[in-house]
């Protein structure tokens, strides 16, 4: 089986680690019985421990002991996992993520999926490019059917490249608006990353959210 340089990397740390810490526990009992030594060389002849207090104490002491390597056993566990879902993740790199986030428009469309609410008779499509500024308005229906943004806007013209975000507009029998949320869209992952122990995944255009944030991934066109 082949081992990347990265994993021989991370065992040999981890290995080092695990040595480290058996070389600390060894030493603290090491201590720990030439103090027991001492305290019994030095108790009181007249007022002597009982041998029972001694076996509680090396119990006391082995629990300990147990729970130390318990906890590494644990953190070496959390670290192998971390890495299988970095690995899995970084698959996703050249996918097309579907999430509420920017999408970078470079003439090619945009599958966006906008969420209108049940009691909604109507919706609107909101485009509105990296100032907020709204540059395109397409009504939609109430389905919440996925579609294409194209990047042609309703007054004529081709939208610029650049990067937009979408909102839908759902709108009542009278058209009065009773709700405005974010849609989703699919963009490419570009990176998959870990920041701090939460794996992160950077979009086209630079947007960067938590992988937990992502609702469906799909291959990229």
């Amino acid at each position: 089986m082949d081992v990347s340089p990265a994993q021989l990397t991370s065992q040999g740390t981890q290995t080092s680690a695990s040595k480290t810490a058996s070389a600390a526990l060894s030493s603290d009992f090491e201590t720990f019985l030439k103090m027991l030594t001492t305290q019994m060389a030095n108790q009181d002849p007249l007022n002597p421990m009982e041998s029972s207090d001694f076996a509680l104490q090396l119990a006391t002491f082995s629990g300990v002991e147990q729970q130390v390597q318990t906890n590494q056993l644990l953190e070496g566990l959390a670290r192998s996992m971390g890495a299988g879902n970095m690995a899995q993740l970084a698959g996703w790199v050249g996918m097309e993520a579907r999430a509420e986030a920017p999408a970078a428009f470079t003439g090619r469309p945009i599958t966006v999926v906008p969420s209108p609410p049940p009691e909604a008779s109507t919706a609107d499509l909101v485009v509105r490019d990296a100032e907020g500024v709204e540059r395109d308005r397409v009504r939609i229906g109430a389905s919440g059917s996925p579609l294409d943004w194209t990047g042609e806007l309703m007054g004529g013209g081709m939208a610029a490249p650049g990067i937009y975000s979408f909102e839908t507009e759902a709108l009542d029998e009278a058209g009065e608006v009773i709700s405005t949320d974010p849609a989703e869209v699919y963009v490419p992952v570009t990176e998959a990353r870990n920041a701090g122990g939460e794996v992160r995944l950077v979009l086209a255009g630079g947007a960067e959210i938590a992988a937990s944030e992502i609702a469906a991934v799909r291959a990229g066109r």
